[in-house]
C-alpha cells in the first residue's frame, strides 16, 4: 500500500503532489463505496476518532461523522461550545484528558490559527485539521479540486478564480495551495477590502472586476460573506456587495461559454450566487458535498494506516 509522507493532515502546505493523487485515488473507490446498498465498510474498526469542535460548524461536522461511520470507527463528538473550555480550560488539557480515553485520530476546528499544529506536535495522536481560524481547511481545499477533476477530466492547466471574502476566508488558502500544487492557474477576485494583502506573494492574479475574472476561468468558486468574522465593516452593503461581486444567471449566460461554478457553503443565497445559479446544471455544490464525505473517508483511512508506526 502507497503511504501518505505526512502523519497529520495540518495543512494543504504539508502535502505532496502524490500525496494529493494518492488521496484522490483513495477517494475514488471510497466514492463506490458511499453510492452502493450498504455504504458500510470495515477498514477501521479498531480505531477511535474524537471530533473536538471549539467552534460551530455543521456540515464540515457531519461530514467527517458520516466518513467515520462508514469506515466503521468509533466515534467521540465533543463540542466546546457546550464544553469546560467555556470554564477556562486550555486546549491542552481539553485534549490530554480525551487522549488519555486511548482515542487514535483527532478532526479539530479552532479559532485560532495553528492549533491543529499545536496539537499534533505535543501529542501522539494523528490530527487532521478541519479549519484553524482563518488560516487553513485542508479537507474543503482537497475535495475542491476533486470535484474540478471528477467534473472536467484533471485539473493541471485549468483557470480558477475564487470569489468574495478572500481575508476571512480559511477555504481560500487550502484551495490556492491545493490547485497550484495540481497545475492550475489561480486567480483571486473581491473587493481590495476584501483581499489580503500577502496575497501577492502566493503568485496568483488578482482582479476586482468580476466580470473580467468571469471571462477569464473555467471554474468559478464563490464563497460566502463571513459577516461573523467582520469587525468592521468591509464594503458599504450587501446589496451593493451583491450588485458587484454577485453571481446571477444572466452574466452567466452572457459569458459565451460554459463555466462551473462551485461553492464551500453554507450559501447566502442571493448575495454570492442566485438560486437559479445555485440550482443550474453549471452548479456543483451538491456533488461537492458528495466528495467532501468520499475525500474525508480517503484522509482518515490513509492517516489510520499509519498508526502504530
Amino acid at each position: 500500500m502507497e503511504h501518505l509522507s505526512v502523519d497529520h493532515l495540518v495543512g494543504i502546505r504539508d502535502l505532496t503532489r502524490q500525496d494529493i493523487e494518492l488521496i484522490f485515488k483513495t477517494a475514488d473507490s471510497f466514492k463506490e463505496v458511499i453510492n452502493r446498498p450498504i455504504k458500510k465498510v470495515p477498514s477501521l474498526r479498531d480505531i477511535t476518532i474524537a471530533n473536538l469542535f471549539f467552534e460551530n460548524s455543521t456540515r464540515t461536522r457531519l461530514s467527517f461523522e458520516l466518513a467515520e461511520k462508514r469506515l466503521s470507527a468509533d466515534v467521540v463528538n465533543f463540542s466546546a461550545s457546550s464544553s469546560s473550555v467555556k470554564k477556562g480550560e486550555t486546549l491542552i488539557d481539553t485534549v490530554n484528558n480525551i487522549l488519555s480515553m486511548k482515542v487514535d485520530m483527532v478532526v479539530m476546528r479552532h479559532p485560532n490559527p495553528g492549533a491543529a499544529k499545536f496539537l499534533s506536535e505535543r501529542t501522539n495522536t494523528r490530527v487532521i485539521n478541519a479549519g484553524d481560524g482563518t488560516h487553513e481547511h485542508p479537507t474543503q481545499g482537497l475535495l475542491d479540486a476533486f470535484s474540478i477533476r471528477e467534473r472536467l477530466g484533471s485539473v493541471e492547466g485549468k483557470k480558477v478564480v475564487i470569489v468574495g471574502d478572500i481575508l476571512h476566508s480559511r477555504v481560500a488558502l487550502s484551495n490556492i495551495y491545493t490547485l497550484q500544487k495540481l497545475g492550475a492557474e489561480v486567480m483571486v477576485c473581491g473587493p481590495t477590502t476584501l483581499i489580503p494583502k500577502y496575497i501577492h506573494t502566493l503568485g496568483i492574479k488578482v482582479e476586482h472586476n468580476l466580470r473580467r475574472a468571469l471571462e477569464w476561468c473555467d471554474v468559478a468558486n464563490m464563497l460566502r460573506i463571513q459577516l461573523e468574522r467582520q469587525d468592521i465593516q468591509y464594503f458599504p452593503s450587501l446589496r451593493e456587495y451583491s450588485m458587484q461581486y454577485g453571481l446571477n444567471k444572466e452574466i452567466l449566460d452572457s459569458l459565451g461559454k460554459e463555466i462551473i461554478v462551485m461553492h464551500p457553503g453554507p450559501i447566502n443565497r442571493g448575495v454570492e450566487i442566485t438560486s437559479d445559479v445555485a440550482d443550474s446544471s453549471q452548479s456543483i455544490i451538491l456533488q461537492q458535498v458528495e466528495n467532501g464525505v468520499a475525500i474525508r473517508m480517503a484522509v482518515i483511512y490513509l492517516l489510520a494506516a499509519k498508526i502504530g508506526r
